[in-house]
Order: structure tokens, then sequence, then C-alpha cells
């Protein structure tokens, strides 16, 4: 049994990272500033040195020619881990995502290995720039898998195996969690499945949720007027775990969706879709949904707040769907 480390979200994903280039050459970095600097959030500190500047390259403001550049090496063999500063500068990089690594497959029959790690989420102030959730935009595109971890256990462990997936991989991964959550990690290499997991196990109600609203989901359901609630971490987005949603709604028959993204199209709006249409008769309530409504993200921490899903408002979307 491998050993375990107490590491924090942030360090989980580092240290994925690194067994994953110490044991495959072919891996490789790109993004802004991760060489010398080691990267916006310090995920690539030392990389340079033990890898060189050929495997850890810094590259231009450039988002579209980064993502470019992955494609054409990860066609010939290589494995190219992309890093955007933050997931909303992704959109700079969106016709060579979705029009030409997405379709890669399907045009051309040649697989795309490249991941694409993109810093998401609010939280901290970042404002309407630096803190949004953009995983739909890349569910609604066909050829592209989408996880997003919640722990410092499956951010490794999922990074290892989007590394290692032959599509392109977005890894959507949570600021917010960078230093505040922290876990047993396992050492050396492991893939976690893209599979949804269980947090915590009930009978009354599932919340379900991913990334760092499990935990506000966890928090808020911990000790709730004594039910018995569940959590349901997805894990991954593309795929989706209809199975695990399906067997959750069946033990719990009522179903609150947590997701830190804006209302419309978004992966809550999914899993609602997937219950409704396959779920529907085990049913003993609405599907509730707490989401961020369709605004930009303020700078103004109250106004982030009231924006934002939060334990409380979590807490009220349960007591009253419990009540029903």
């Amino acid at each position: 049994m491998a050993a375990v480390r107490e590491m924090t979200y942030l360090q989980a994903i580092s240290d994925g990272l690194r067994e994953e280039m110490r044991a495959d050459e072919s891996v490789f970095c790109m993004g802004e500033d991760i060489g010398t600097f080691g990267g916006a959030f310090k995920v690539t500190d030392g990389f340079i040195d033990e890898f060189g500047a050929g495997r850890v390259m810094d590259t231009p403001l450039a988002e579209s020619g980064i993502v470019g550049t992955a494609i054409g090496a990860a066609v010939v063999g290589m494995r190219p881990v992309c890093e955007m500063q933050f997931a909303d500068f992704i959109s700079c990089g969106f016709d060579q995502l979705v029009n030409v690594a997405g379709k890669m497959h399907y045009r051309q029959g040649l697989a795309v290995p490249i991941t694409v790690r993109l810093p998401s989420g609010g939280g901290f102030s970042g404002g309407p720039f630096h803190s949004q959730n953009p995983e739909a935009w890349f569910m609604h595109s066909p050829g592209i898998k989408v996880v997003a971890p919640s722990t410092p256990e499956d951010a490794k462990g999922l990074l290892i195996s989007a590394i290692r997936d032959p599509n392109p991989v977005c890894f959507m991964e949570h600021k917010h969690l960078y230093r505040r959550i922290k876990g047993e990690v396992p050492d050396g290499t492991y893939e976690t499945p893209l599979t949804a997991r269980v947090a915590r196990e009930g009978d009354e109600l599932v919340v379900i949720a991913y990334g760092a609203m499990v935990h506000t989901a966890l928090e808020a359901t911990e000790d709730l007027d004594g039910a018995s609630i569940e959590v349901l971490d997805l894990r991954s987005l593309v795929p989706l775990d209809e199975e695990a949603i399906l067997a959750s709604v069946r033990k719990c028959s009522k179903v609150v969706v947590v997701d830190e993204a804006n209302t419309t199209c978004a992966a809550g709006a999914q899993v609602a879709a997937v219950i409704a249409e396959h779920g529907f008769e085990d049913l003993d309530g609405p599907v509730v949904r707490v989401s961020t409504p369709d605004v930009p993200i303020p700078f103004s921490p109250p106004l982030e707040q009231a924006v934002l899903p939060t334990v409380d408002k979590v807490k009220e979307a349960c007591r009253e769907l419990l009540a029903y």
C-alpha cells in the first residue's frame, strides 16, 4: 500500500504533474510565467530546475498560440499540459480548443492528448475577469472531457488520468481550494476514475455538487436538523456519471443541485435534466438548484457573497425541500 502525505489541493496538483513528467518524457508544460516564476499560483515552482526550459516552456501572452502549439505537439506523440493563468482567459484560445482539438479525432482520426489546466471560480474578490466557472462551454463541445476535483487526493489522481487520456481534457482546478483544503494524498502515481463519488452517505435528501461546492455542501448539511443527507461529488462533468446520479436519486428521493457557475445552461442544469428525464418517478419533490445568477462576478466582497452559493443558501434550500 502506498504511503500517504498531507498536502494542500495546490501541492497535490503540483505533485501529480511532477510524477507524470518524471515517468513520461513526452509530458511537458506550456504557459505564461510557468518557468522561472513558477506560475501565477506557484504550481510549477521549481519545475524548470528539474526538467529544464525545454519541458517547462514559458510562452507569450497568447492563449490561442499556447493551445494551437499544444495540439500540434500532441498529434505527433507528445502530451502537453497547458496552464491558463485564469480559466477566464481560455476564451482567447476557444477556437483552437473547441474547433480543432475537440474535432480532430472526428475529422482525421487523430488523438489529441492535451490537458488544459484552468484555475477557475470565485470567492476571493477576483472580479468578473478572474472568477468564472466556464466548464459548461466545454460540456457543450463534443470531443472534450471536463473534470473538476474537490479534494487533494482526487486533484492528483484526476490530473494523472487527464494527462494519460487520449482526448483533450479541461482540468477545472478551483482557486479557492488551492491552499484552503488539505488532505492525505498517496505517494507515487495513481489514476482516479472519471466517475462520481459519494462524499457522505444519506437517505433523505442528496446534494449533488462538484469542485469547491462539494465543501460548501458538506458544511451546510453536516448537522442539518438531524436529517440524513447524502453529498454526491460529481468529479467528472464529461463524462457525466448518470448512473451514480440516478442511484442517489432513487435512494434519497429529494435532490438539491449546487453549482457555482451561472445558472443558465450550467453543469447543474444538465444534472437536473438527466434527473427529470430518467429519475422523475423516484422524486418526492422538485429538483432544487442553488447557483449563481446570470451576472458577472462582482469585485466587492459583500456583493460577491451575495451572488455566489453559500452555506446558508444551501441550508435554506435543503430545509425547504425536506419540508416539501
